[in-house]
């Protein structure tokens, strides 16, 4: 790797900003990405805000810093920088030079097509948090109660509601896949791991029984 990098880091909340939780993998991710070649780390800057919020001072400055030294800003993974694909846009319109660590081979088309899934993936998971609470409250559910039962329930509800709701954002990328030839779940994850579509946990593994299973929940 050669060049001038400006490196980003976001955690979401004060106490993983004290504690470094989360900052520390952010970091090496990036390390691991430069590692070789003649590049220069310059800055580092790191802002502790939701990824609901795209007012982050750390962020602009980065991108200002980033502007004048003609440097490329490197960040992580992608949902470091922000869940709005209108965020993400304007960065790129920006001119400023940036990658992701965890998918440096993504372009403008597969970057705004992952801000738009991870948009669409926060909507999606707050709406089936609010039926999920709203039904406990309808079946007398106290929320809040310490029960373990109770616990494991809601534990229970939010897994399954993110998963439903990643099969829900990989759906069409697979109806996609499928008008393009790809008949079978063989040839599906194939093309789902060659356009850098990441699995829910996060990898580039997709294997005929994950593609099967998204289907099956989509």
């Amino acid at each position: 790797m050669d060049g001038n990098f400006i490196a980003y880091y976001r955690v979401s909340t004060k106490r993983q900003g004290d504690s470094g939780l989360g900052l520390s993998a952010q970091k090496k991710a990036v390390q691991d990405y430069l590692n070789g070649g003649a590049w220069e780390l310059l800055a580092e800057y790191k802002d502790v805000e939701s990824g609901k919020d795209d007012n982050r001072p750390e962020l602009q400055r980065a991108i200002e810093h980033a502007k004048k030294a003609r440097a490329t800003l490197v960040i992580a993974k992608l949902d470091r920088l922000s869940r709005k694909v209108s965020f993400v846009s304007r960065l790129m319109d920006s001119g400023v030079r940036f990658v992701a660590a965890d998918n440096p081979s993504a372009n403008e088309l597969t970057i705004n097509i992952l801000a738009a899934v991870a948009q669409e993936e926060r909507r999606m998971i707050g709406e089936r948090t609010r039926v999920a609470l709203a039904e406990a409250k309808r079946r007398g559910v106290k929320l809040g109660n310490p029960n373990l039962t109770q616990a494991r329930d809601a534990a229970d509800a939010a897994r399954k509601a993110k998963a439903d709701q990643f099969a829900d954002n990989v759906a069409p990328v697979i109806r996609q896949v499928q008008a393009a030839g790809c008949v079978t779940l063989r040839d599906i994850a194939a093309a789902l791991n060659a356009r850098g579509i990441k699995t829910r946990r996060g990898l580039l593994n997709w294997t005929p029984a994950g593609v099967s299973r998204v289907i099956a929940r989509a």
